[in-house]
């Protein structure tokens, strides 16, 4: 009996579904998002073959040692130690940021021993082939298709039988029997679930490129995300050279994951010692310079934070960061004005982290404190001090974790002088450095030491 199609209304923010055209979406409140769309037939698992019966789990055999090497030591930490059998990879970015440029050399070195089927829907083949070529990319298992037919790549899957399927990106994919343009709500969900589904029968890894929005978020419904194993954000601003690759979502491995990569001329390049790139050029003896070490999933990095106040112009005091969450800024503004008996009300104050990478992590509360302290008071600290903590609403230092592997990367920096946490220095083993510890239970603590 044939499936009797049905018309509904999609919001294009949020994907709440109306049996009727409103003005405004009941369920983001945006108004004018409600596209008419027609329903199509689910999509059968297996190829349209009967469900598979539950078998026991000592019968099922992990493939954990089948992963696929991407010929990138740092990008395989990122997503787990390689791509996983039947994966599927969301990678997304900026426009310009690099996204395609990356596909592709990760596809050049894995068609060096097995084939390879990359459908691109923004360039032509030709555009693809030079791209290749000024990478440095040539190989007869590297396939090329530009194709916005789901059913046309799928048809391809099923004829070359590739070891790796590449997508770019989903936003330009769409299933023909279903109505509306390729980039709505129903095209992306419907095109992700049938190369899933791909994926996942024929255990094949499966990297797809997503759309980034004016807003920073992966376009198209959010239920994408959650489809996919593997969340990747490639970050970086389109005039510097410095990219971090970081993974938001991971089912085969960490999460907050990042590899530091260098955008050349021959593409994207592994950066070797990420703390010591981020580190160069920077100034000694100036006010406002305080490195913090963060962890960035398993692996520590250093960065510099830099502050600067300045007197307010109209008496409204603005709050700026660059790399850093504004609220946190303001948040920790307020607790710097009750340790330390100043007011900054009154001024302007601007924090960067240096290299043009976004940081989450607390534990760059403390030397965030201290750069706004050292601005404030005019006194550089010392070029060999680094520290890390997070600071409470009361003042507190509390504990971050992993005390070890941050100090003994700023040691291998040549660091030798450190405020920490006084709960992690507790923690600590017996160390073998020459680095001076200087455990602090409190901001003000640590600010009475630094600056007597």
């Amino acid at each position: 009996m044939a499936m009797k199609s049905a018309t509904v209304f999609v919001c294009q923010a949020c994907g709440t579904q109306s049996p009727k055209w409103m003005g405004r979406c009941p369920g983001c409140g945006e108004w004018n998002s409600l596209v008419e769309e027609t329903s199509a037939e689910p999509v059968l698992s297996a190829g349209g073959k009967p469900p598979a019966q539950a078998i026991p789990l000592a019968e099922v055999h992990p493939e954990e040692g089948r992963r696929l090497c991407t010929g990138s030591r740092d990008l395989d930490r990122v997503v787990g130690g390689g791509l996983f059998p039947g994966g599927v990879v969301l990678l997304a970015g900026d426009p310009g940021v690099g996204k395609s440029t990356l596909l592709l050399q990760i596809f050049g070195e894995l068609a060096k021993e097995r084939a390879v089927l990359y459908a691109s829907g923004e360039e032509s083949l030709a555009q693809v082939a030079g791209r290749a070529h000024r990478l440095g990319i040539s190989g007869e298992r590297l396939h090329l298709m530009a194709e916005t037919s789901v059913e046309a790549v799928l048809a391809e899957v099923e004829r070359l039988a590739p070891a790796v399927l590449a997508i770019d990106s989903i936003q330009t994919s769409s299933v023909g029997s279903l109505s509306g343009g390729a980039g709505s709500l129903a095209q992306v969900r419907e095109s992700s679930a049938r190369f899933i589904d791909a994926a996942k029968r024929r255990a094949m890894p499966a990297l797809l490129v997503g759309h980034i929005t004016k807003e920073g978020m992966i376009a198209g419904p959010k239920a994408l995300e959650h489809m996919v194993d593997t969340v990747l954000y490639l970050e970086g601003e389109r005039y510097r050279h410095l990219r971090a690759l970081r993974a938001h979502k991971n089912r085969y491995g960490a999460t907050s994951e990042m590899a530091l990569m260098e955008m050349t001329t021959e593409g994207l390049k592994a950066v070797e010692n990420p703390s010591e790139a981020l580190l160069a050029d920077r100034p000694v003896g100036v006010p406002g310079s305080v490195i913090g070490v963060s962890l960035q999933g398993t692996r520590p990095l250093l960065f510099e934070i830099q502050a600067l106040t300045s007197p307010s112009a109209f008496g409204l005091a603005k709050r700026m960061s660059l790399g850093l969450d504004r609220n946190r800024v303001q948040l920790l503004s307020a607790v710097l004005e009750r340790s330390m008996r100043i007011t900054l009300g009154d001024r302007d104050l601007f924090v960067n982290v240096v290299g043009g990478v976004e940081v989450e992590e607390p534990a760059l509360d403390l030397p965030l404190c201290l750069a706004v302290a050292s601005a404030y008071r005019g006194v550089a600290l010392s070029s060999d001090l680094a520290a890390f903590g997070e600071v409470g609403l009361a003042g507190e230092v509390r504990g971050v974790g992993s005390p070890q592997p941050r100090i003994a990367e700023a040691a291998a920096l040549g660091f030798r002088r450190c405020v920490l946490p006084a709960s992690d220095a507790k923690r600590l083993e017996p160390a073998s450095g020459q680095m001076a510890l200087t455990p602090v239970a409190t901001l003000a603590e640590a600010i009475e030491h630094l600056f007597p």
